[in-house]
C-alpha cells in the first residue's frame, strides 16, 4: 500500500565490525529514502572501519580488512550521509536496539551532532514482535489452531506445549533450518539428538559469559577480554581467574572456567 507520508522516512542498515555501540565502526551503510511525494532515492557506501574487522564479524556481513582498505573512514562521509538524510525520519529493522545508537555514534566522533529529537523512529522489528506474539498461547493457536485455556496453569501450559512440539515436527519434518545470518544449520527431522543441534546454541557455560568462536575455541563474551580465548586470556592475566572466582558469577560458569583452565594446565 501506499504509505501517507508528511514526511520522508530514510529506511537504513549498517554493517559493522561488532554489536558494541561505543566500540565498533560502520563498515557499510545503506539507506533508502522515501520521498512524500512517492519519490525513493538510495544511498550505499562501504566504510573504511579504521580498526581491524574481527573474523566472526566478517563471516557475517562478507567484508574483510582487505575490502576496505581503500574507502573513505566515516568522517570523510559523514557530511554526505548527514545531508542525504536531511530531516527525514528513520527507519529500519531492530533500528532502535542497534542502528541508530551506533550511527549516532559515528555522526559525534564525526563532530556531527545528530539530533534526533524532532524524528519519527520507526523500528519494523519492534512492529512484528507487538503484533505477532510469541508466546505459548500464540504458538498453540498457530501450530493447533486452537485457544489454549487455563493459560499459565502449569499443566494446561505443559500438554499445549506437547501439542505444540508435536505439530511443528510434523510441519517443519524434511525442511532445511537456517540461522539469522542465513547459515545453514541442518535438515529437520524426527529425532530428538538433531532437534536438540539444531536449536542449541554452542554455548561453553549456561549464562553465556564464555561462547564459541568460528574456531571453535572457548572465548569471553564480556567484559576487556571479551573475544579472546579464556586460555589466552589466562595466560595473559592469570589473576583474572581469581578474580571471577571470588565474582558474583553462576557456579555453572566458574565451573566451566576450571575447567577449561585446567585442561590448558595439563597440556603443558
Amino acid at each position: 500500500m501506499q504509505l501517507n507520508l508528511k514526511n520522508s522516512i530514510a529506511f537504513f542498515d549498517l554493517e559493522a565490525t561488532g554489536t558494541n555501540v561505543s566500540t565498533d565502526r560502520i563498515v557499510e551503510i545503506s539507506i533508502v529514502k522515501l520521498n512524500p511525494d512517492g519519490g525513493q532515492e538510495i544511498y550505499t557506501r562501504r566504510v573504511n572501519p579504521g580498526v581491524p574487522i574481527p573474523l566472526e564479524a566478517s563471516l557475517i556481513h562478507g567484508l574483510y580488512d582487505k575490502d576496505l582498505k581503500n574507502e573513505p573512514h566515516f568522517k570523510d562521509l559523514a557530511q554526505e550521509v548527514f545531508q542525504f538524510i536531511g530531516l527525514s525520519d528513520l527507519a529500519g529493522f531492530n533500528v532502535l536496539k542497534y542502528d541508530i545508537p551506533l550511527l549516532v555514534e559515528e555522526f559525534l566522533r564525526s563532530g556531527i551532532d545528530f539530533d534526533l529529537d524532532k524524528r519519527n523512529l520507526l523500528d519494523a522489528q519492534k512492529i512484528f514482535h507487538l503484533m505477532e506474539k510469541r508466546n505459548l498461547s500464540a504458538a498453540y493457536k498457530f501450530y493447533c489452531g486452537k485457544k489454549l485455556e487455563n493459560a499459565h496453569s502449569a499443566e494446561a501450559d505443559t500438554l499445549a506445549t506437547v501439542d505444540v512440539f508435536r505439530a511443528q515436527v510434523e510441519r517443519y519434518l524434511g525442511e532445511t533450518a537456517m540461522d539469522l545470518q542465513g547459515n545453514t544449520l541442518g535438515v529437520f527431522e524426527n529425532d530428538m539428538k538433531k532437534i536438540h543441534a539444531l536449536v542449541n546454541e554452542r554455548m561453553v557455560d549456561l549464562a553465556g559469559r564464555f561462547v564459541f568462536n568460528s574456531q571453535g575455541q572457548e572465548v569471553f563474551n564480556f567484559g576487556k577480554h571479551k573475544g579472546k580465548t579464556i586460555e589466552q586470556a589466562l595466560k595473559e592475566e592469570p589473576g583474572y581467574y581469581e578474580w571471577m572466582m571470588k565474582g558474583d558469577f553462576p557456579l555453572d560458569t566458574k565451573r566451566k572456567l576450571t575447567q577449561i583452565k585446567l585442561r590448558g594446565f595439563n597440556a603443558r
